[in-house]
């Protein structure tokens, strides 16, 4: 008689990419691993996606581990969060839960997980409470290898997001910095402004962005939402 073949173990990891940056979207994404699969990719040098720096030689090795992730996971999904969301949700306090949400969705659509684990202890907590088998930790990436592939996958959608905007707005010079609140945005974000009295569609209006403050008085920027006026 032929001996029934055991149900592979399966770890569901969850992280982000983009949360901080001013510009472009949020990305958030889920994978599902088997032991064998965790272990080949580990072997293969998959780690916290931040790790292998912001190069192009970084680039490509994440693009390359993404392509594997997807090849071996049992399951995987992106989601990109993008900036009238953020937005919304930023202005009523509520980044966090909408964060919970989407990773919420993406348990609901995985397969059964012997164990599903979240980046960011504090973060997921009262989803924690609420899903069953749901578990979470600080610096999750470099503990887990689906935590970790999910990281992996998110950064690299982001990091396509990220060169989209570039290309669309090359008119204006390279834009360093990914998007976050620095130099280079700052620079984008007040050439940009200068020339069409208003900020590009692609820039969160709730995050904090001092330095244009200047341009919102002088030039009649069109401010973000009301609560977000004192960020300004």
């Amino acid at each position: 008689m032929a001996r029934a073949q055991a149900t592979p173990t399966l770890t569901l990891g969850i992280d982000e990419a983009g949360r901080g940056p001013a510009i472009g979207p949020l990305v958030m994404a889920a994978v599902a691993l088997d032991t064998g699969a965790a272990r080949t990719l580990t072997r293969a040098g998959l780690r916290d996606s931040k790790s292998y720096g912001a190069g192009d030689e970084a680039r490509a090795r994440r693009a390359a581990l993404a392509a594997e992730v997807q090849a071996r996971a049992r399951f995987c999904v992106v989601v990109d969060v993008e900036v009238d969301e953020l937005d919304a949700r930023v202005v009523r306090g509520e980044l966090n839960q909408l964060e919970r949400e989407v990773a919420e969705r993406m348990i609901g659509a995985a397969p059964a997980c012997t164990r599903m684990i979240a980046d960011g202890k504090r973060m997921f907590a009262p989803l924690c409470a609420r899903v069953a088998g749901l578990e979470a930790y600080d610096d999750g990436e470099s503990r887990h290898a689906a935590v970790a592939a999910a990281s992996v996958l998110a950064k690299v959608q982001r990091d396509a997001r990220w060169e989209a905007i570039c290309a669309r707005y090359a008119e204006f010079g390279p834009i360093t910095g990914g998007g976050y609140v620095n130099d280079g945005t700052r620079a984008f974000l007040r050439a940009y402004a200068a020339r069409h009295h208003a900020l590009p569609p692609e820039a969160r209006r709730s995050w904090p962005h001092p330095y244009l403050a200047d341009l919102v008085a002088a030039e009649a920027l069109a401010p973000p939402p009301g609560p977000q006026l004192a960020l300004l």
